[in-house]
């Protein structure tokens, strides 16, 4: 069974790409909102958390404290590492656990989305990464869009935290152009023939 990674940036629509594979039966990790369980449920987790970042980290009813950790780690570059460098490894093993069970399930592949395949090393772990472009403006528009609370300053900053579109492009086995011109769902089904042909090589 091949494990295929895809990516993009913020706004660049991989999410959207990953519901048209879903669509077409294939598994899907999300690795983000994963991560985001973990935090919350993994025990060991839980603790490494509360060691390097305070007894503040979760709440009285033992919630993570999102606002209180997001505001400490974006303001702080070494922070955000440390943080990373505690998250990943747990969504590692997650994503290797789920998708042996899918293995034995007998699908040809599987897909983990995460918007830092690259960053975190984790694409080491799969066969093929994908990822998905459009260009800057499309993607802030989108942005916007999405989450108007955000100013354009906020956008710019978290695109600044993620490698460029062209070192994505350049790393990546495949990439998908979500450029609001051309279709997205055409690249998508060829994608996925040439995956389901391959039978795990």
């Amino acid at each position: 069974m091949l494990r295929i990674g895809i990516t993009g940036g913020i706004g660049s629509g991989k999410s959207i790409a990953s519901r048209l594979f879903h669509a077409l039966g294939v598994p899907i990790y999300d690795a983000d909102s994963r991560a985001r369980w973990l935090m919350e449920n993994d025990a060991d987790l839980r603790q490494q958390l509360t060691a390097a970042f305070g007894p503040d980290t979760y709440d009285a009813a033992g919630r993570l404290n999102r606002p209180m950790l997001a505001g400490t780690v974006f303001r702080d570059p070494a922070l955000l590492a440390r943080l990373n460098a505690l998250v990943h490894p747990h969504v590692g093993t997650d994503f290797e656990q789920w998708a042996t069970t899918r293995q034995r399930a007998g699908y040809t592949y599987v897909l983990k989305e995460a918007a830092l395949l690259f960053e975190a090393g984790s694409y080491k772990q799969l066969d093929r990464v994908i990822t998905v472009f459009a260009p800057l403006e499309v993607r802030q528009a989108r942005v916007q869009r999405r989450d108007p609370h955000r100013s354009a300053a906020d956008i710019l900053a978290i695109m600044g935290k993620q490698l460029s579109e062209e070192e994505k492009m350049q790393r990546a086995d495949y990439v998908l152009i979500n450029d609001d011109v051309q279709p997205l769902l055409p690249q998508v089904l060829a994608l996925h023939t040439t995956f389901s042909g391959l039978q795990g090589a």
